[in-house]
C-alpha cells in the first residue's frame, strides 16, 4: 500500500508540472483556452461529460479507445474543432467521417444530448470530445483525473480530402511521422508518448497486412505474426478485412504503457509503431516509458492536453453546435 500511495503522489506532482508546460504551448486561437471555462455558464458540464462517459465505457469497454482516437483524428485535421463529427449532408456529402472508419460518433452524440439537457447551446462539441478523451484515459487507463483546458468552438467545415494529407499513415517511416507531428506543433517526445494509445483499440488487417504477406516482416515477433496470419487473410484474397486488437498481449481495452513492452518484443501491428525502435533516441524513450508507468501517464496526459490546443477556434470564431453531427442552421 505504501508503494501505491507513493506512486499516486508522484503522479499527481508530475501531472501538475507537465500540465503547466502543456498550457505554455503557443496556440493559434483568437483567445487562449483556459481551465474551468464553463464555471459560470455551465458549472456541471465536465462532471456531466465524465459521468456519461464512464457509463458508456462501463457498458462497452471498447469505447474508451474509440473516443481517444476520435479526438486524435479531430485535432489532426483542421484542428480540434469537432469537424470529424459532422455527418454528410446534401450541402456537404464528403465530410471527414467518410474518409476513414471510426467508432464513437453515437456516444459523442449521447454525451452532447445529456449536456444540452442542462445547458443548452453553451458547451461546444469540440470541448465535449476533449473532455471525453480525458475521461477515457481515467476510466480505461486508471489515470488520476487531470485538467483539460476548454473554450474551443465548433468548426463549420469538414472536408473528406483533408484527412489524407493530415492523418499519419500506419506505413509511415519515422522521418515522416516526426514531420507530420511537427506540422501540428508536436515534438518527438509527443509522438512517442501519444503512440502509447495503441495499447488499446482495434485495427483492420488491411492497415498492417504488408508486414505479414508475402513474407513476415523480420522485425515482427514470429509467434505474434503467425497468430495474426490465422486471422488476417492475404491481400487480394477477397476473404474480408477482419478487425483485430492493437494489443494482443494483455487486456486490449486498457490504456497503459504495455505498448512499449510490446514494441520491445516486436509485438505491434503497424510499420509506424515499429519505426519508433529505429533510432537510439526514440528507442530510449520507448524503454523509459516501458520501465515507468507513472511517468508515462504524466507524459501522456500532458501530450493529450497539448494536442487539444492544435488550431482551436475560440472567441467568436466558429459556433457552438446544437447537434454535434450538424452545423447550426
Amino acid at each position: 500500500m505504501a508503494m501505491a500511495t507513493s506512486t499516486t503522489c508522484n503522479l499527481a506532482v508530475l501531472l501538475a508540472t507537465v500540465m503547466a508546460a502543456a498550457l505554455s504551448t503557443p496556440s493559434m486561437a483568437q483567445y487562449p483556452l483556459r481551465y474551468n471555462f464553463y464555471n459560470f455558464t455551465c458549472p456541471q458540464a465536465e462532471a456531466m461529460v465524465r459521468n456519461v462517459t464512464e457509463a458508456i465505457i462501463t457498458k462497452d469497454c471498447t469505447m474508451g479507445a474509440a473516443l481517444v482516437r476520435l479526438f486524435f483524428h479531430d485535432c489532426f485535421v483542421r484542428g480540434c474543432d469537432a469537424s470529424i463529427l459532422l455527418y454528410p449532408s446534401s450541402s456537404n456529402p464528403s465530410t471527414e467521417k467518410k474518409a476513414i472508419a471510426l467508432r464513437g460518433y453515437d456516444v459523442v452524440n449521447q454525451i452532447k444530448a445529456a449536456v444540452e439537457a442542462v445547458c443548452p447551446g453553451v458547451v461546444s462539441c469540440a470541448d465535449i470530445l476533449a473532455f471525453a478523451a480525458r475521461d477515457s484515459a481515467v476510466v480505461s487507463g486508471g489515470f488520476t483525473s487531470f485538467a483539460m483546458p476548454s473554450g474551443r468552438r465548433d468548426g463549420t467545415v469538414s472536408n473528406f480530402f483533408e484527412v489524407f494529407g493530415n492523418i499519419p499513415s500506419p506505413t509511415f517511416q519515422l522521418k515522416d511521422l516526426i514531420k507530420n507531428f511537427a506540422t501540428k506543433g508536436l515534438t518527438v517526445d509527443d509522438l512517442v508518448t501519444l503512440s502509447g494509445a495503441h495499447s488499446f483499440g482495434q485495427a483492420h488487417c488491411s492497415f498492417f497486412n504488408g508486414r505479414l504477406y508475402p513474407t513476415v516482416d523480420p522485425t515482427m515477433n514470429a509467434t505474434f505474426a503467425a497468430a495474426l496470419r490465422t486471422v488476417c487473410p492475404p491481400p487480394g484474397s477477397n476473404a474480408g478485412n477482419p478487425v483485430v486488437n492493437n494489443n494482443r498481449v494483455t487486456d486490449p481495452d486498457v490504456l497503459s504503457n504495455q505498448y512499449y513492452s510490446n514494441l520491445g518484443s516486436g509485438q505491434v501491428l503497424f510499420v509506424s509503431d515499429q519505426q519508433l525502435m529505429n533510432t537510439t533516441d526514440t528507442a530510449a524513450k520507448v524503454a523509459s516509458n516501458a520501465a515507468d508507468p507513472a511517468a508515462w501517464m504524466g507524459r501522456f496526459a500532458a501530450a493529450l492536453v497539448k494536442m487539444g490546443q492544435i488550431q482551436v477556434l475560440t472567441g467568436t470564431a466558429g459556433q457552438v453546435r446544437k447537434l454535434c453531427y450538424a452545423t447550426n442552421s
